[in-house]
């Protein structure tokens, strides 16, 4: 069975905003889905590394990810960490960030660097699904997702950064990427 982790962002709940609607969506159409609640707020990226570890057993390649801001990062963090001849199915990445935002509370999870030729070694499908007019993360972050990664770039008009407090309580755009690259 294809297995589905969502991994939410800083100041956001598992169980709120969108989360809840992919995972039902997701459970529908035949996958296990799982919306991690990541702890503590702020992020700290040893500890919700340690959350996704325990919580994803054997990655294989039934494997996807959904991860919305620091948990974009999270991901990331945990492919590159994978064993050599390990391989997932995918990521969906939304309004993930590619620096600390200038926000000192982000700064741990840029004190290791991505190495991003060793998370492609570990997954050949990225979407990213990004905003116009996201408060937080620029637009220049898809740039450097589709380059260092090969992502598939979606830009979403008028979502902000896609967030519970902002009315966000279905992105259906995240399903159908998922479905699309999990086929």
């Amino acid at each position: 069975m294809k297995r589905v982790y969502i991994l939410h962002g800083w100041g956001d709940y598992h169980d709120k905003g969108w989360f809840p609607w992919l995972k039902k969506k997701l459970e529908e159409n035949g996958f296990s889905a799982n919306a991690l609640e990541m702890k503590p707020q702020p992020p700290i990226l040893k500890d919700w590394l340690n959350i996704l570890k325990k919580a994803v057993k054997n990655p294989d390649k039934d494997i996807y990810f959904v991860g919305h801001s620091a948990g974009v990062m999270t991901i990331l963090h945990y492919l590159q960490d994978l064993p050599e001849n390990v391989s997932v199915g995918g990521v969906v990445m939304v309004a993930g960030w590619t620096d600390d935002l200038g926000m000192n509370e982000l700064k741990n999870f840029f004190e290791n660097p991505i190495d991003w030729n060793k998370v492609k070694a570990h997954c050949k499908n990225f979407v990213y699904v990004y905003s116009d007019n996201d408060p937080y993360v620029s637009t220049f972050n898809a740039d450097v997702f589709k380059e260092k990664l090969g992502a598939r770039l979606i830009l979403e008009k008028g979502k902000k950064h896609f967030s519970f407090e902002e009315g966000i309580s279905e992105l259906p755009t995240v399903l159908n990427e998922l479905l699309k690259i999990a086929k």
